[in-house]
This record gives C-alpha cells, structure tokens and sequence, in this order.
C-alpha cells in the first residue's frame, strides 16, 4: 500500500480536498508560552455533601398522604379505651380529671415527638430509609457515646418485650371487655348466665373463633375485620352520645364531685394513659410516609392527638357528669339492660373489639415469630407459626380469665407497667442518649427527660399498687 494514503486508500491531498475544513497539525510550531496552571485549593472543590434524606429513599407501593397518616394516628388512639374515660373521671374528678387529661395529651404527644425524632435523626446518621421503635433503640445506643454501645442489644430486645407485653396485656383487656359485654347483654333474657362461673365460661367460648380468626397471617387479609370493626363501633359509639346527653339533661353540677383525694390520681393516670397511648403503631404510620410532614406544626401527629385529647376530654366529662359515681369500669356497662337500643350497643361493642384484636394481635405475633422463625426448621414453620399463634391467643385468654370482672383494675395495670414503659420511660431514654454531648442550655433537656422518667415511674408503682388492692 502506498506510503502517502492511509489505510482507507485515500491521499492526504485528496483528504484535504474532500474536507476542507480539516485543519492539519503538521509542521506545528508555536512560540507562545502558556501561564502556569491555575492552582485551587482542594477544599474550594469539596461541596459540602448533600444530607441525606430518607423520605426520598423510602420504595413505597401505596405512600400514606398526609389525611391518611392523620387518620391512621386518630384511630390507633381512639379505641375501646376511650369509653373506660369516664371511670377515670370518677377517680379523680370533674375539674382534676379535665386538666389531668390534657397535661398527659399533651406528655404522649411531646414524647411521640421524642421517639419519631430521634428516628428520623438516626435514619440520616445510618442512611436508613426507616426504623421502626426497636431498630431506633437500637441505633440510637449503636451510635452514642462508647459507653452505650454494648447496650445496643439490650436496648433492642428490651423494646421488643415492651412493645410485646404491651399489646398482650390490652388485648386481654380486649378478652375481658368481650366477655363482660356478652354476659350483660345475654343475662337480660337468661338471669342464670350473670353468674360469676359464667364469666369463665364466656372467655372459653371466645377463645376458640379466637385462635382461628387469629390464624390470619397478612395484614391485607384484616382489612375486612377492621371495616366491620369500625362500623360496629361507631355504632356503638353514637348509641353511647345518646344515653350520655340524655342523662345530662337531669344532673345538676353540684351533684358530681370535682376533686378526689389522692388515692384516686394514679388510677386516673393508668387509665388515661391506656386509653390515649398509641405508640406502638405511630412509628409504622410514620414510616408509610414519602413527605416530611409528619412532625411539626401543622404536622399529622400533633393535629391528630389534638383531635384525640379533645374526644378523650369530652367523653370523660360527660361520661362522668352523667353517670356519676356509679360510673362503671366502661361506660357500656351503664346502659340500661332492658333497652333494644342499649342491647345493640353490647353486641356492636363486643363484635368491634373481637375483630380489633386480630389487628392488635398482629404485633406481638410478629415480634415473637421473628425470633422463633430462625430456630425451626423450614418445612416445619408453617405448623409452627399454627402453634405459636394458638398458644399466644391461649395466654392472652388465660391472663383475662385470671382478671376475671376486674376490668378496671386490668386496665390500670396494663397502663401503669406496660404502656408508662413504653410511651414515656423509653423515649425519654433515648432522647438523654441523643443529645448526650448537648442538652441545651442549664441543661434542660436532661432536666425535661427526667422528669418524664420519674413521672413514668411514679405511675409504674402507683398504678400497680393500686392495680392490686383492686384485684384482691
């Protein structure tokens, strides 16, 4: 091949020809002296990296908006405990119980704040796109200071058995609820079911669609309890307003006390913090959000408590100021038993908190599944999930038989031990660690923390002692 073409077979002469517009760098010279190179300092390159945001990283099929986070925080809080408020009214009066309601509205609410805070904080230091209450436990103790490291485990698994008992003891409260309601109303037509063996009885009948409603292992496929549950106890609900207001019209305020003393103040907080207290589902809520709206003002979580705290509030007073101090355990159970329309509120309540405690259920089932499911054998987790469901409904069952009428003192046990733990204790724990190298000025965030903390303890052995003379 010829020396002047190159390896298409073409000239250069004809190249330029063809082209031209090529410009040809042979014979290239040039006297001119380029500056020497621009120097910049490497950190004027070095953008400060942008944070990391975990709302934008959360893979959601169906996100909540934010009517529908609200209204998910509404109905976590807004259950049957609500109608065991007039009762706690009765302990500690009109006027105690009104304020005493809005400051433990007000306590819940500050330290949901805490709890989803240091979430969220902890999703940005770990690049997580969410934790639930356990993992933020956890990663808040895995990332503090060197000295609460090895606790990290602890913390974990302490969470874990909170939230576990926590939803065990409501639900047997749920179980005693049930039984109470289906006494009273099938005793008007047959006297002989009152008994007090009859209440044991009840609870055995419940427990077999129990352990079969409860085999249910997906949260879509309760969809259709909660509808029914929530129809039912609307229902309820709305019959309840009536026999309330309709009982008003002949009180005089004179006649209801507005203080009681003191030994009333700690069966009040039990059962105000068991009906109000939701934490167990707000970091689930939280963590089906794709938007940064959850706290803050406007913000889902103060709104939807502030809705809360207001019915509590009002059904309380007024629960209270009808009834009297014959106020019983739940308000349900004032109703007059001869009435069509009192009987339909027993039925309707009872079938609304049966398909709640599959909802409940859930919880703890999946808490203790995730540490048995390692340990079994694959062909064989099928029949053990059968069994470990069987056998928490039995002990959930069994803890309400043992309550037997005692409805109101297992109310306050489950919230003096379990959801003061839980909702207040742990929280403000975390919140100490978070902000362990700076707790503000004359450090009022470890002075706030712990008299969260003493106040959660001072409900924890108040309310249990008084729990217990209930019982016996």
């Amino acid at each position: 091949m010829p020396d002047d073409k190159n390896y298409l077979g073409v000239t250069m002469d004809e190249k330029k020809g063809n082209f031209p517009s090529t410009v040809t760098l042979e014979n290239f010279s040039s006297t001119a002296t380029l500056n020497e190179p621009v120097r910049i300092p490497i950190s004027k390159l070095n953008y400060p990296e942008k944070q990391y945001n975990q709302y934008e990283h959360r893979k959601l099929e169906h996100p909540n908006t934010f009517t529908g986070a609200f209204i998910h925080v509404v109905k976590s809080s807004l259950g049957t405990g609500i109608l065991a408020m007039p009762r706690a009214f009765k302990a500690a009066g009109l006027a105690v119980g009104f304020f005493g309601t809005l400051f433990v509205g007000m306590v819940c609410t500050h330290t949901v704040n805490m709890l989803v805070s240091a979430s969220q904080k902890m999703c940005v230091k770990t690049k997580t796109p969410s934790l639930g209450y356990a993992e933020t436990a956890e990663a808040v103790f895995q990332n503090g200071p060197k000295g609460f490291r090895r606790w990290a485990g602890f913390a974990r698994n302490f969470s874990e058995l909170a939230l576990a008992l926590t939803y065990a003891a409501g639900i047997a409260v749920y179980v005693v609820f049930i039984s109470e309601s289906m006494q009273k109303l099938l005793s008007v037509y047959y006297p002989s079911l009152g008994s007090d063996e009859w209440s044991l009885y009840f609870k055995l009948i419940i427990l077999g669609p129990l352990v079969l409603c409860c085999q249910v292992r997906e949260l879509k496929h309760l969809v259709p309890f909660s509808f029914v549950a929530n129809i039912t106890m609307s229902l309820a609900f709305a019959i309840t307003l009536y026999y309330t207001f309709s009982k008003i019209q002949h009180v005089e305020v004179a006649e209801r006390k507005m203080w009681t003393d003191w030994s009333g103040i700690p069966s009040f907080f039990s059962t105000a913090i068991f009906a109000m207290e939701g934490i167990g589902t707000i970091m689930p809520v939280e963590n089906s959000m794709v938007t940064d709206r959850f706290l803050g003002c406007p913000g889902v979580l103060n709104l939807g408590m502030l809705v809360v705290v207001t019915f509590f509030a009002t059904m309380g007073s007024f629960g209270y100021y009808a009834f009297g101090d014959e106020t019983a355990a739940t308000i349900t159970q004032n109703l007059p038993s001869n009435e069509i329309l009192a009987q339909v509120v027993q039925a309707a309540i009872s079938s609304a908190v049966f398909f709640t405690f599959m909802l409940q259920f859930y919880v703890p089932t999946d808490i203790v599944w995730r540490k048995i499911e390692p340990l079994v054998s694959r062909e064989r987790r099928d029949l053990a999930q059968v069994l470990t469901r069987t056998g928490l409904v039995v002990f959930i069952v069994a803890i309400g038989a043992a309550a037997g009428h005692h409805l109101d003192a297992l109310i306050d046990l489950a919230g003096s031990i379990f959801l003061s733990t839980l909702g207040f204790l742990i929280p403000a724990v975390l919140d100490i660690v978070i902000n362990w190298e700076d707790w503000g000025r004359w450090n009022y965030i470890l002075v706030k923390d712990l008299l969260i903390s003493a106040f959660s303890l001072f409900g924890l052995v108040s309310g249990t002692y008084f729990a217990i003379l209930e019982f016996s």
